[in-house]
């Protein structure tokens, strides 16, 4: 049986349906305006009028959340990790690791496969560390980092069942170019993170991806472009932003959407164990976190990721830019699943999964499809 949805205002990730409707039962089934309905036996239908639908969002960077950490590597766990985040609207997710030692990595490695093996929403893995710069580790340990290296590179996709997708590391680190070759031979996308690399260390990188962008990098200054200003210069590079209000202040989260523009910005949460908890006392690869006002510090008081929830962001982005509906789908979902070749996500398409979200006319987010199961906020 498919459900449809009608007379909502689609945003497909390549059009806007001012009065449209959407079929699906695992897969999208057919899309478009009421115009073009035609009612087929066994429709569960449902009218929505007014409301937004849109494309579900992906997560390229997450920790954690609801009490939960990748590196715990329990597999049951990111599972429950994973499905609580559908509340948020992310269908697609990349675990995201930490700087830790080699043996707690491997470890999370082996529990996001297992994990995978029985929650599609997990599409990939972003490896965060261990090989990047100690100048600017942010609430990275500083004790497990490590120049790039191949070998161990290699050993993690294996245990993740060859899932690794993204990896943020220092350009500027020795054996950086040979870590570049196997990364693009391999489908990994090198990301530029927690990094002191020069403009022109930049320019003789193979990075196609900035991590976190102003946050944990050599920054932008009159004399030196730094890593934020070579990701502003770059047309090519794909950036990401916490769209929280205090990773970055929203007139510099303004600044990178109009030199970047909508096509090259991934809107991610970079969320660690205390999202969706109570605020106090959390952990982050054994440091202790303390949570207040919606943001999490190490006693040093530097941020150690976030608890942003991604419809949080989603709205975020559109009122610190001024951004339309459709620019922010663009941020959410259309960017990262061409990013990273997720071919049937990202858009509202026939024969895609049927992940979508469903706004009210404020933006609050009711409902969630995730490979068309319901899941109600």
């Amino acid at each position: 049986m498919s459900v449809v949805l009608k007379h909502a205002k689609i945003y497909t990730g390549l059009d806007v349906i001012d009065d449209g409707f959407i079929r699906f039962d695992q897969q999208i089934e057919a899309v478009g305006p009421m115009s073009e309905f035609r009612a087929q036996a066994g429709d569960q239908v449902e009218f929505v009028n007014g409301r937004v639908i849109v494309p579900g969002f992906i997560d390229v960077h997450t920790h954690g959340g609801y009490g939960f950490d990748t590196m715990d590597g329990d597999a049951d766990q990111i599972d429950q990790m994973v499905n609580r985040m559908i509340h948020e609207g992310i269908t697609s997710i990349f675990p995201t690791t930490m700087t830790q030692s080699n043996e707690n990595i491997a470890h999370a490695m082996v529990g996001v496969a297992q994990a995978a093996e029985k929650n599609p929403v997990i599409q990939g893995v972003h490896l965060e560390g261990p090989f990047i710069a100690a100048i600017y580790k942010g609430a990275q340990p500083g004790k497990y980092i490590q120049d790039p290296n191949v070998e161990l590179l290699d050993e993690w996709n294996r245990l993740s069942g060859n899932r690794v997708k993204l990896i943020t590391y220092a350009p500027e680190d020795h054996g950086a170019r040979e870590f570049e070759d196997y990364c693009l031979a391999h489908g990994i996308v090198p990301s530029v993170g927690h990094s002191n690399a020069t403009r022109a260390q930049m320019l003789s990188s193979r990075a196609t991806h900035v991590t976190h962008l102003y946050n944990a990098q050599r920054e932008f200054k009159h004399r030196e472009p730094g890593v934020t200003g070579h990701a502003m210069l770059e047309d090519d590079l794909y950036c990401e932003l916490i769209c929280d209000g205090f990773h970055i202040v929203p007139d510099m989260i303004k600044l990178a959407f109009d030199q970047k523009g909508p096509h090259k910005i991934d809107l991610v949460t970079d969320s660690m164990r205390a999202k969706g908890m109570p605020e106090g006392i959390s952990e982050l690869g054994g440091q202790k976190v303390i949570v207040k006002d919606k943001q999490a510090r190490l006693e040093s008081g530097n941020l150690a990721g976030s608890v942003l929830t991604f419809d949080d962001a989603f709205k975020n982005v559109i009122r610190f830019t001024g951004c339309s509906i459709a620019q922010a789908v663009l941020m959410s979902s259309v960017n990262q699943a061409i990013e990273f070749g997720l071919d049937s996500k990202g858009t509202l398409e026939i024969g895609k999964d049927a992940d979508l979200n469903v706004f009210d006319g404020d933006l609050e987010l009711q409902r969630v499809y995730s490979y068309g199961r319901r899941f109600d906020n």
